[in-house]
């Protein structure tokens, strides 16, 4: 079982895939640096977090697209 996000996290991170849903990618790595670029976050773990989520929602959109 998978550790449960806060909601500063899935906020954060729902907001950004919102406004930049073309910024937002696959890659664990890239999500970092767009959640850095579009995001006031205080500690990297928070930013690891958010991008770590990010990947977690573009994959399951990918996902629903498929089928």
């Amino acid at each position: 079982m998978g550790r449960i996000k806060t909601t500063l996290v899935k906020r954060t991170a729902v907001e950004i895939f919102t406004k930049y849903p073309d910024s937002v990618a696959l890659d664990f790595e890239t999500n970092k640096k767009v959640a850095f670029q579009y995001a006031e976050i205080p500690s990297k773990k928070l930013r690891n977090t958010i991008a770590g989520y990010l990947t977690r929602l573009k994959t399951l959109k990918e996902m629903k697209d498929r089928k």
